[in-house]
Formats: C-alpha cells, sequence, structure tokens
C-alpha cells in the first residue's frame, strides 16, 4: 500500500454527487417563508369570517339596523294576528249566518205544515178517535152534526175527516134529502168521523150528560166512540187563494 500524504487535519474531497445534490435543490429564501406564513393566515382568517357569517347572519348588522328589524317582525306579526282575528271574525259570520238560514228554514217549514194542517192541504196522523154515529131513522138534524164537529174542536182536534171529507174551518153542514150536505157533498148515514188530537180528552167532552151524542141518542140514532194512537187522515182540500185579501207587511205591524 502506498503510503498516505495527506495531512492530519486536512478533510477528505468532497463527493461530487453530493454537491451536485445540493446545488439541484430549490432554497426557499426569507421572503417566500414569510409569503407563505402570511397566505396560511390570511386563509385562515377567510374561513373563520365565512363559517361566522353562516352561524350568524344578524351578527354583522349595527344596533340601529337590529332595532328595525325587530320593529317590522314585530309589526307583522300583529298585522298577521289582525288578519287571523278578521278570518275567524268571517267564519263565525259564515257559521252563524248559516245556521240563522237553517233555522229560519226549518221554521218555515214547520209554520207551512202546520197551517198546511189546520187549513186542510196536507194529511195528518197522530193519536185521536174515530166517532161512528148511525141514523137508521133519518132523524138526526144537520145541526147536531154541526153541534159534534164543535165540540171535538173545543176538545183540542187538530184535524177532522167526516166520510172521505176534509173538515175546515169553513167548512159546513146542511139538511139534504137521504143525509146531509157537508161542503157541497152529500154524506149519508153511518157518519163516521176521525180527529187528531187527546183521545181521552175527547171523548170525555163528547160524553157530557145533554151534548151532541146524547141527542142523537134521543133522536133514535147509535154512537160509538175508540179512541187510538194511531189515527190517519188522507182526505185534503185545495185553497183557494185569496182574491182580496193581502198580508200586512211586517214593518208595518203593531
Amino acid at each position: 500500500m502506498p503510503p498516505d500524504h495527506r495531512l492530519a487535519n486536512e478533510e477528505p474531497a468532497p463527493n461530487p454527487w453530493r454537491v451536485l445534490a445540493r446545488a439541484a435543490m430549490p432554497r426557499a429564501t426569507r421572503g417566500q417563508l414569510l409569503t407563505g406564513v402570511l397566505c396560511a393566515v390570511l386563509g385562515f382568517a377567510v374561513v373563520v369570517q365565512v363559517q361566522a357569517n353562516r352561524a350568524d347572519p344578524l351578527s354583522t348588522l349595527r344596533q340601529d339596523e337590529l332595532v328595525r328589524l325587530l320593529d317590522d317582525v314585530t309589526r307583522n306579526g300583529e298585522q298577521l294576528a289582525d288578519q287571523v282575528a278578521e278570518l275567524r271574525g268571517q267564519r263565525n259570520d259564515l257559521v252563524t249566518a248559516s245556521d240563522g238560514d237553517r233555522a229560519a228554514r226549518d221554521a218555515a217549514r214547520e209554520r207551512a205544515e202546520v197551517q198546511g194542517i189546520l187549513a186542510g192541504r196536507l194529511p195528518a196522523e197522530g193519536p185521536g178517535i174515530e166517532l161512528v154515529i148511525a141514523d137508521p131513522g133519518d132523524e138526526v138534524a144537520a145541526t147536531t152534526l154541526y153541534t159534534v164537529l164543535e165540540e171535538l174542536r173545543n176538545a183540542g182536534a187538530e184535524a177532522v175527516q167526516l166520510a172521505d171529507l176534509r173538515i175546515t174551518a169553513s167548512s159546513y153542514i146542511v139538511d139534504a134529502p137521504g143525509g146531509v150536505e157537508v161542503d157541497g157533498v152529500l154524506v149519508e148515514s153511518p157518519y163516521r168521523w176521525l180527529a187528531i188530537g187527546d183521545p181521552d180528552t175527547m171523548t170525555t167532552a163528547l160524553g157530557i150528560p145533554g151534548g151532541a151524542l146524547a141527542v142523537v141518542r134521543n133522536a133514535g140514532g147509535t154512537t160509538s166512540v175508540t179512541p187510538s194512537d194511531l189515527v190517519q187522515i188522507t182526505a185534503v182540500r185545495a185553497v183557494d187563494a185569496p182574491r182580496y185579501a193581502t198580508p200586512v207587511p211586517a214593518d208595518e205591524v203593531g
């Protein structure tokens, strides 16, 4: 081996490949490092601001703007509450009007039914009696039969039928050969009456001593009264419209 002539403190020669690698590596300057730090800080600040804006959009408003916004919200809330109250009132008015119209229609229909029954325009049914008067000797006068009708009415009869004829306030009974004439129609014995009302009251009224049925029996006729829970009166009559009379206007009544 040849002798090493290097000095003891002499450093070995650098590796040429290592020197070349160091020269090829980029070296950041101080300005570049500072720029990078500033960019990082700026990016972080932007992210924080965006998140803050997303979390609370009101945080950027001034106090006077917040007060104005609160006033607007309060005013809008009051307006909405007023609209709700108004709509509820309209709904209640509609419901009340509907109920009132329904009640008026029901009352009008009820009055029409009552008037129709009393006038004889409508058939009727209910508790009542059946009265049969037989007059084989043709001795019962029309006035006696009319007295029977009056006694039935006084006892509360609401609808009356004699034979096939509906008896009303304008009905009349007169003597006729072979029987009696009722509203222009000949009716023969036996005279069959139907009356709707309280059966006990009408039966008691007809049985009063000296009454119409007593007169019938004294004249040689026979009578029978049969109370019933259901009497059906089917005969009706047409009512002519008044030629001269007209209703008094409602605002003039009183």
